[in-house]
């Protein structure tokens, strides 16, 4: 093994909505986890590659901490916190306008160096960073503090260079050309909610989830690729299903179109995208459920 080549895990920690997966989707170039306004976007521990001359670094973008109200979010809060005990750096990212000192409490137990990122500092005063730098200074040694956004990717290239500095030699654990350790089928299954979380009211999103029933590669009468793709969203309300289903059925249209796109993308070809809505009453309490998404 190279003695110089250096490789290591990385955690992502934070409350919901402070950037976690625009981050990691910045650091990779790639994306590997939805990122949208909503809070509980991510519900489970994703990981992101990126390969560098020297190392390659696996970034675990976990759930938002938040108050847990169902087994489900007590699920995702011990994923995110058992997380940053099995790693090599934690990143403890947090905003300007809230101290998330019972978070850090909590994972400066792991005693793993902890790098403090602070996003959306765009967004804040010279004075104002300085303040909350000082602040947090006051409860933790941290390996090292970071402005960035995430959003500009801005800060991003210092933050990469911080964990290389922390990381001791090791091997490579993917191949050059991975990205995610995702399958296909959950990168689209994720796209999917991802468009549901974007275009519905805020009380439905978090009482769905998403699973894609079939995935089959055929070719049309023309001879070309095309994937058909059969996918269910589960709704915890009949009230909800006539929601996401919308109008003449105009909501769920908008939905499997946007998602379609991404997923041509993502596929390089044709796919032929059918959607049901079901509904699956208190699905966030059902351990088989819990056990399939996490």
């Amino acid at each position: 093994m190279d003695s110089t080549f250096k490789s290591g895990f990385v955690s992502i920690i934070g409350r919901t909505n402070v950037g976690k997966s625009t981050l990691i989707n910045a650091i990779t170039g790639e994306k590997v986890a939805i990122a949208t306004p909503k809070t509980q976007t991510t519900r489970t521990a994703i990981k992101a590659i990126i390969n560098r001359e020297n190392s390659q670094i696996i970034f675990i973008d976990t759930p938002g901490i938040h108050k847990a109200k169902t087994k489900l979010n007590k699920a995702m809060i011990d994923i995110a916190y058992k997380t940053s005990k099995d790693v090599d750096v934690i990143l403890f990212i947090v905003e300007t306008n809230k101290y998330d000192f019972e978070i850090l409490d909590k994972i400066k137990d792991s005693k793993k160096p902890i790098i403090l990122i602070i996003n959306k500092v765009d967004l804040i005063k010279k004075e104002e960073l300085l303040e909350v730098i000082a602040k947090y200074n006051e409860q933790c040694e941290f390996a090292g503090i970071i402005p960035i956004s995430a959003m500009k990717s801005e800060g991003i290239e210092e933050v990469i260079v911080e964990i290389e500095n922390l990381l001791k030699p090791g091997p490579k654990y993917y191949e050059e050309d991975e990205y995610t350790d995702q399958t296909v089928r959950q990168l689209i299954e994720e796209t999917l909610r991802e468009k549901a979380l974007k275009f519905l009211q805020e009380e439905v999103p978090h009482g769905i989830f998403v699973e894609i029933d079939k995935m089959k590669l055929r070719k049309t009468r023309m001879g070309e690729d095309i994937y058909d793709i059969d996918a269910n969203i589960y709704a915890e309300k009949m009230s909800h299903k006539s929601i996401i289903i919308g109008k003449n059925g105009n909501m769920i249209k908008k939905i499997g179109e946007y998602t379609r796109l991404d997923a041509e993308k993502l596929l390089g070809t044709k796919v032929n995208l059918k959607i049901w809505v079901k509904v699956k009453e208190d699905w966030q309490n059902d351990e088989n459920i819990i056990r399939r998404l996490l």
